[in-house]
């Protein structure tokens, strides 16, 4: 895919954290470290984590025009996120602001140059790649320049080709963040405590877990979600997510694959009973 493309994204949940111990109070909740996104102008992703280090939510972090944080959530998780956050919100002298529904969030595969008047535009890896993130008034008509629109399954096929892991369907909580491949994205291993460090930061020295979301390559035939194995027929892991399209004759797709199958080559049983080879991107 060439060239820029808009990708339309809704009203996530957002949440202004503001005061003087905002980005401290923050830097104690996320494994992202806050202090990279104050004055930077861009838009960084980051995992809440229970104490035992398991994943609760996935969030994007930016700063707004007035210095304050917001974090970006999911599109039905504000009531939950924000009461996760709060909760260990004492002493601290944080103002937290529930913005969802004011902003509507546009992503563009590429930089922007012009952005029209009263957009809030952030630089974002949303999907790997550069882009840029507009958060755009809901109270206001805005016009954007006409950039081809990725939706459906050319977005899926986009954001699997990418390797991007989808919330309810490649990540949901309980898993580790490790599990999911988001140490490079999500996770700062040098700023200091927050709730489930301890734990994430023990994988991180021990340097494996139990299973990996892997970038997997399958042949055209393959379109239905599904056990991954061994040559031997042992359960090695599971197929989460398959490109709609396919190209020269094979798909991308998403998978976890066990640690014990980690150097050996992986098959998909199909319902008829055809194996086919699969190879990891």
């Amino acid at each position: 895919m060439s060239g820029i493309h808009r990708i339309d994204l809704g009203l996530p949940a957002l949440l202004e954290f503001k005061g003087p111990d905002a980005v401290r109070f923050l830097n104690g909740q996320l494994t992202q470290d806050v202090r990279r996104v104050t004055d930077a102008n861009v838009v960084l992703t980051s995992c809440v984590t229970d104490a035992k280090g398991k994943l609760q939510f996935r969030i994007s972090l930016t700063e707004s025009p007035e210095g304050a944080l917001w974090i970006i959530g999911g599109w039905d998780s504000t009531e939950n996120l924000e009461a996760r956050i709060t909760r260990y919100l004492i002493a601290d002298d944080v103002e937290v602001v529930d913005l969802t529904g004011k902003y509507a969030l546009i992503h563009f595969t590429g930089v922007l140059e012009n952005v029209p008047e009263g957009v809030i535009q952030r630089s974002s890896r949303r999907y790997g790649v550069a882009g840029t993130d507009c958060l755009v008034p809901t109270d206001r008509e805005i016009d954007f320049p006409a950039y081809p629109v990725l939706e459906g399954d050319a977005l899926e096929n986009f954001r699997i080709r990418q390797g991007i892991p989808e919330w309810g369907v490649d990540i949901s909580a309980g898993i580790l963040p490790p599990e999911a491949g988001l140490e490079a994205t999500d996770i700062s291993y040098q700023k200091g405590c927050y709730i489930g460090q301890e734990v994430i930061s023990r994988i991180k020295s021990a340097g494996k877990v139990n299973r990996k979301l892997t970038h997997l390559r399958v042949p055209d035939q393959v379109s239905t979600l599904g056990e991954l194995l061994v040559a031997d027929g042992t359960v090695a892991g599971e197929l989460t997510s398959i490109s709609p399209g396919a190209v020269e004759g094979f798909r991308d797709a998403l998978g976890y694959v066990k640690r014990i199958a980690a150097e050996e080559a992986l098959f998909f049983k199909s319902a008829d009973g055809v194996t086919y080879s699969v190879s990891r991107r």
